[in-house]
């Protein structure tokens, strides 16, 4: 998504190698169409097996299907290449390429990557997933919603539906979007579920080397974001900013330490960026940075409230998955809310035309 500067694959193979206080890697078959994992299978050589825990996503199909500009490749479970019968034989497919790029022989996690809605409702989908864990490709199972923000009904349902497979799940989060993330924390508890966080940095603003005025270059992905939102990302960190120097902490820290604090949140993993121009911070000292993040909670519930108070993006974009405001036919990311989803949502207390929407401008 060309956040950034390019590293070079040397650069790159050194920061992603497990080490200096970070065991956790994750990497995506989609990225680079198989790139991503040949990189890190690279950086895993000579690491220990048992020395760290590897995170893989499966769920776009760049073997059979074909490319449609930013909107990516299909999902696997796309009508127009395969029906259910065919589930199976792809996930296993997949799921033994991506380990053979890695170089290794199962995964510690294996996630369901930007599902489309037949990922988050099909039967056979889950139950491909458990046979790939049957037969020792996998320890754990977690599904990633994505890439946009939304897709809040149709997690919970997921939840709902396969939580006796689901062990993780992967949400954005951080302290200035909240919402709608929030929304699924509940659910995420109930069910047993540990979350991983993403988008933790909120677009690199709490790394502290986006300033006002920052320029991003052509294809930055952050781009898509709105006009203004560095500078009023920038105003609502200096209000957090005391909060964090009160504990030592770094802006950075602070997100991770607030994103930890919701109660089944287990990993917080930020977008690490070398960012270009004067006075931007060497990419390393970010990875260390994280690294040294205190082992304890160190935020009372009276900060964390503070903090999201501050961060309070509620109702602020709209939402993928299934919406109240989505007209027209069914997409791979956005779909109608069905009356079985808006059931769902007076379960957990969640009114889709109030909590689920854009507001006016």
């Amino acid at each position: 998504m060309h956040f950034g500067e390019p590293l070079d694959d040397a650069r790159f193979e050194a920061l992603v190698r497990p080490a200096g206080g970070i065991d956790t890697v994750m990497t995506a078959d989609v990225y680079g169409q198989g790139e991503a994992d040949s990189l890190l299978g690279r950086a895993l050589r000579g690491v220990p097996r048992g020395d760290y825990f590897l995170i893989g996503a499966i769920g776009h199909d760049f073997y059979e299907g074909e490319r449609d500009g930013a909107k990516g490749f299909p999902r696997f479970t796309d009508p127009s290449l395969r029906g259910p019968d065919g589930y199976a034989d792809y996930v296993r497919m997949a799921t033994e390429r991506s380990l053979e790029r890695c170089g290794v022989d199962s995964f510690d996690l294996l996630l369901l990557h930007n599902p489309d809605r037949i990922g988050y409702t099909s039967e056979a989908v889950w139950k491909a997933l458990e046979s790939v864990r049957g037969v020792g490709l996998a320890r754990q199972l977690g599904v990633a919603p994505g890439p946009a923000n939304g897709f809040t009904l149709d997690l919970i349902g997921c939840f709902e539906r396969f939580g006796s497979s689901i062990d993780w799940a992967m949400i954005i989060l951080n302290p200035m979007e909240p919402w709608p993330g929030e929304l699924a924390l509940p659910a995420a508890s109930e069910h047993g579920v540990e979350l991983i966080t993403r988008v933790v940095d909120y677009g690199g603003l709490f790394w502290d080397d986006v300033r006002d005025g920052h320029q991003f270059a052509q294809f930055d992905h952050r781009k898509f974001r709105p006009e203004g939102w560095v500078e009023a990302g920038r105003e609502r960190l200096e209000r957090m900013r005391p909060i964090a120097e009160r504990h030592g902490l770094t802006p950075m820290q602070l997100a991770c330490e607030w994103n930890l604090s919701q109660p089944p949140v287990r990993v917080v993993a930020p977008t690490l960026i070398q960012e270009a121009g004067e006075g931007a911070r060497p990419i390393e000292e970010k990875r260390a940075e994280l690294a040294s993040l205190p082992a304890e909670a160190v935020l009372s519930p009276d900060e964390v409230a503070e903090v999201r108070a501050i961060g309070d993006n509620t109702n602020c974009m709209a939402l993928k998955g299934a919406s109240p405001e989505h007209e027209g036919e069914e997409r791979p990311d956005r779909w109608p809310l069905t009356p079985e989803l808006e059931q769902l949502a007076e379960r957990w207390h969640i009114a889709p035309e109030r909590d689920l929407v854009k507001s006016a401008a």
